[in-house]
């Protein structure tokens, strides 16, 4: 299978030893990516676990996979990579009422004893 992430490589050898935990995801960038994997695989405990643990009280497991569930998870677009901790990007989707979604994207990350974990992120306009 393709990696949801778009990076035209296997899911094996691309975001799965991330969600598995057999690897920590080695930049801000990857663990974007792993993270749009986690909502169109979907995996809630991966999203929980890769958010900031001063953040998490923000959400919960339970919510981060229905958000998974119910949308159908089309394309990430990485657009641009502004610093080491930012990665903006568009996600592509269909909600639940059918309709095509993007979701744009400037999110903020930080490393901590050696793993990145998302921080938060500002949604952009796209008008």
């Amino acid at each position: 299978m393709n990696c949801p992430c778009c990076s035209n490589k296997l899911y094996t050898e691309c975001c799965k030893p991330y969600h598995t935990k057999e690897k920590y995801a080695p930049t801000a960038e990857a663990l974007m990516r792993s993270r749009f994997s986690a909502f169109a695989i979907p995996n809630g405990d991966y999203l929980m676990t890769t958010t900031l643990p001063a953040k998490r009280k923000f959400h919960t497991k339970d919510e981060l996979q229905e958000w998974g569930e119910i949308n159908q998870w089309i394309k990430l677009e990485i657009v641009n990579v502004p610093t080491v901790n930012q990665v903006e990007f568009k996600a592509f989707y269909i909600d639940q009422n059918q309709k095509e979604q993007l979701h744009h994207e400037l999110s903020v990350f930080q490393k901590m004893n050696d793993r990145w974990y998302y921080v938060s992120g500002e949604f952009l306009n796209d008008n």
